[in-house]
């Protein structure tokens, strides 16, 4: 059975850091494209980050994360990462990794795999 399972969410100050990990079972992560996206209350879900299935893993981020999230795979751990630096309120949202096998990009309606997601809240 395919599966995500997120963690690495919490409490944070504004200004602080998180690390958020999405462990992938029944799956080996080569030949995906992956996502990290998150939901806020009230408002839709929206793309954050992602990393294409090509051999060269091209990231793209949104450009309210650019320059201060990073996506990252393990292939050895099987997982995907985003570290999140100087994190502000607004970050604050459920966050939810996504696979889609031989994509280049990863918009939401494509992905097929979803974690149960983890919650970030920034706040003082």
């Amino acid at each position: 059975q395919l599966q995500f399972v997120e963690s690495g969410g919490g409490l944070v100050q504004p200004g602080g850091s998180l690390r958020l990990s999405c462990a992938a079972s029944g799956f080996a992560l080569r030949g995906y494209a992956i996502g990290w996206f998150r939901q806020a209350p009230g408002k839709e879900r929206e793309g954050a980050s992602c990393v294409s299935s090509s051999s060269t893993r091209r990231t793209n981020y949104a450009d309210s994360v650019k320059g201060r999230f990073t996506i990252s795979i393990d292939n050895a751990k099987n997982t995907v990462y985003l570290q999140m630096n100087s994190l502000k309120p607004e970050d604050t949202a459920v966050y939810y990794c996504a696979a889609k096998y031989g994509r280049s990009t990863c918009p939401d309606y494509a992905m097929e795999y979803w974690g149960k997601g983890t919650l970030v809240t920034v706040s003082s």
